[in-house]
């Protein structure tokens, strides 16, 4: 059995990551009897979603990192999409890089996904050009992550702003909202939906149910996160009922799916 450690750099108040991503590995580990996965945490400081704290909470996440290679995690996760969002465009890009040369610095190189970046590079691989989202944030701050993906070259046709500050608050929504919050999303212009633009809010237990609902593809910042932590494992990118991203036989892009 291979068996594989994850690092998570989290947020202190969120509460969700921490149960989406291994709830994913899990599904995954129920059909898939050779791996196995364990789950490490480190945690940067944070109560209010605002663009002060998150960049204050930032600064943590090279402490983050190099306290996760001492336990020689074969990926690390940094899954906080709005504080790499919020800090200007393409700060995936820098970000993933400095924390991976700080697990050099530390003789223990591991790759690094940030939500961010997997959420835009996802959506790039599947050939999303336009999409639809759900996030929890205060309008200001959504408007920011619409800036970040567009600049991508991905435009968003309708964002929903739950206006959530607290960051304990969003991690206590009910995922299942979001079947019906949906309905008022526009959607027919999008190729793809990201049914929560945040690692914080719970949505998994929706994905599978909005997808078969609206007939196109469903992600989150989260499904694309577990994503890249299995590509960068080496491993089959399969998690059972968690939307068309890590479907069995994902199509590589949109117009050769059933979601053409």
């Amino acid at each position: 059995m291979m068996n594989y450690r994850v690092g998570l750099i989290v947020p202190s108040s969120n509460t969700t990551m921490e149960t989406e991503i291994p709830a994913m590995l899990m599904r995954r580990m129920a059909v898939n009897k050779d791996e196995s996965f364990t789950f490490h945490s480190s945690r940067m400081r944070m109560q209010h979603v605002s663009v002060e704290e998150l960049k204050m909470m930032d600064c943590d996440s090279d402490r983050c990192a190099i306290e996760l290679s001492d336990a020689a995690c074969d990926v690390l996760a940094y899954a906080c999409l709005v504080a790499i969002m919020c800090q200007g465009k393409q700060y995936h890009r820098i970000s993933e890089k400095r924390l991976y040369e700080k697990t050099t610095e530390n003789k223990c190189s591991a790759p690094i996904v940030s939500s961010a970046g997997a959420l835009v590079r996802s959506l790039s691989e599947i050939g999303a050009k336009r999409i639809s989202m759900v996030t929890p944030y205060m309008k200001p701050l959504t408007q920011q992550v619409v800036d970040y993906i567009e600049e991508t070259g991905i435009e968003v046709v309708d964002a929903i702003s739950l206006e959530v500050s607290d960051n304990l608050a969003v991690g206590r929504l009910d995922p299942m909202n979001l079947v019906h919050i949906v309905d008022r999303l526009k959607t027919t212009e999008a190729d793809a939906i990201v049914l929560s633009a945040c690692v914080q809010m719970p949505s998994l237990p929706a994905v599978q149910i909005v997808q078969d609902k609206i007939g196109k593809p469903v992600m989150t910042a989260a499904i694309a996160t577990v994503y890249e932590i299995l590509k960068n494992l080496n491993l089959e990118t399969y998690v059972p009922d968690a939307g068309f991203l890590l479907a069995k036989k994902p199509s590589a892009v949109l117009g050769s799916s059933n979601f053409s």
